[in-house]
């Protein structure tokens, strides 16, 4: 179906909402394009912004109705920890913060538009990115009968000629936010575009706002403990904590030590290679805890097993598979495992690094008497002998049939 056909038939469009170039230039083109009726939605998922400004804007640009939707709360106990206990990363370096928030903006979307009557929903996603599959798969998923509509991609717009279309219709710009594109959340920050294209060069300051130069941090290291329940983070430094105060004191904290800078060259769902920068403090912080505590509470099979499910679960979400069967199903693995996942790890911040300083858990399976090397471990090594007979038989029988020399003579025969 053509862009054009798309957008036959309807008369009232939601469209998610950042108050960012894209959208904002999508809000005016919907309407004077088509004459369709845009109903904005912003989800805060603490990206930090004034939301009476973004609404103002929202009705400057001649929207009939924008909805500004607190979903914080939502987003760190049911996505975000979700993630913790999956060891969410992609490729072992994002985090998958913008990932995470896309089923839930889509969502949000979707119950307007069911409560509103509208025919569509729109996205400022472009063709390049991993954002559109995670939009359309969960609006299809969950309304089948509403129509899409994504213009940046279907109408081939770029980003020089939207700042053109800005200036020309009035649309206010912010211009460093148009050097890059930047998404912001909780749980982390993605800066892309612009000088980052440039895989020669550093990653220019201005780029980053959460994090100080590791360089320029504090010359002191800061410890920090983590308390985890059921695989989830509920305190700081002994202060119990809500989700959302817990993170985002862990983003300031481990910001000012220079903790939390990603740069790395990522495989994107449609086939690209593109380099990526995010800021993620509170996440590198608890990530690093989490599966730190796992490797002391947890069997060698259940962690060896779960590292496989985690790889899964963070390839689901990273490609828009959220609403995936199958990862409800790991999810169901996952807490099963996790409920022996509790305990205090501490961390030291040091200009940039971050290590494991202590680890306590009331089900760790750490025997000090068995670890330990003096004459008093409780392990008789002569259990070792037999062992290794049984641990190497099929390995030392198998040489029958792979001969080897071995200072020119035959082992085994058969040479």
């Amino acid at each position: 179906m053509t862009a054009e056909e798309s957008s036959k038939d309807i008369g009232r469009v939601v469209l998610a909402f950042s108050g960012g170039l894209d959208t904002s230039v999508a809000a005016v083109w919907l309407r004077e394009r088509y004459g369709v009726e845009v109903i904005t939605v912003t989800v805060d998922v603490g990206q930090n912004e004034d939301f009476k400004d973004i609404e103002a804007k929202a009705e400057k640009l001649g929207v009939v109705k924008h909805y500004t939707l607190d979903c914080k709360k939502e987003f760190v106990e049911g996505y975000v920890f979700r993630s913790v206990k999956a060891n969410g990363l992609y490729q072992g370096e994002y985090p998958l913060s913008s990932a995470l928030s896309r089923p839930l903006i889509a969502s949000k979307c979707v119950h307007i538009a069911l409560e509103e009557g509208a025919d569509a929903i729109a996205h400022g996603c472009t063709g390049k990115g991993n954002d559109q599959l995670r939009f359309e798969i969960t609006i299809k998923s969950l309304a089948p009968n509403l129509k899409i509509l994504a213009p940046v991609r279907d109408w081939g717009f770029n980003r020089s000629w939207e700042v053109d279309y800005a200036l020309k219709h009035g649309i206010p710009i912010k211009p460093k936010r148009e050097k890059y594109s930047i998404d912001v959340n909780l749980w982390g920050r993605s800066v892309e575009c612009g000088p980052l294209e440039d895989i020669s060069s550093h990653p220019p300051e201005d780029a980053f706002e959460w994090t100080i130069l590791p360089w320029k941090a504090p010359d002191k290291p800061e410890e920090v403990s983590i308390r985890f329940e059921n695989g989830i983070p509920v305190a700081l430094n002994g202060e119990v904590m809500d989700g959302v105060k817990l993170i985002s004191s862990l983003n300031s904290l481990a910001g000012l030590h220079g903790i939390g800078r990603i740069d790395h060259i990522e495989e994107r769902t449609v086939g690209i290679k593109t380099r990526e920068v995010y800021e993620a403090p509170a996440a590198t912080c608890i990530l690093k805890a989490h599966k730190d505590l796992e490797k002391l509470v947890l069997t060698g099979r259940e962690l060896k097993f779960k590292e496989y499910v985690d790889a899964e679960w963070s390839n689901l979400v990273y490609t828009g598979l959220w609403m995936e069967p199958l990862r409800e199903a790991l999810d169901a693995f996952i807490d099963v495992i996790e409920e022996r996942v509790c305990g205090e790890i501490t961390l030291r911040m040091y200009r940039g690094s971050l290590t494991i300083l202590s680890r306590r858990s009331e089900y760790s399976l750490y025997d000090e008497e068995l670890a330990r090397y003096s004459g008093s471990s409780t392990f008789d090594q002569k259990w070792a002998e037999g062992f290794i007979t049984l641990w190497g038989l099929p390995t030392i029988l198998s040489r029958k049939f792979h001969p080897k020399k071995i200072s020119g003579r035959c082992v085994y025969g058969g040479c």
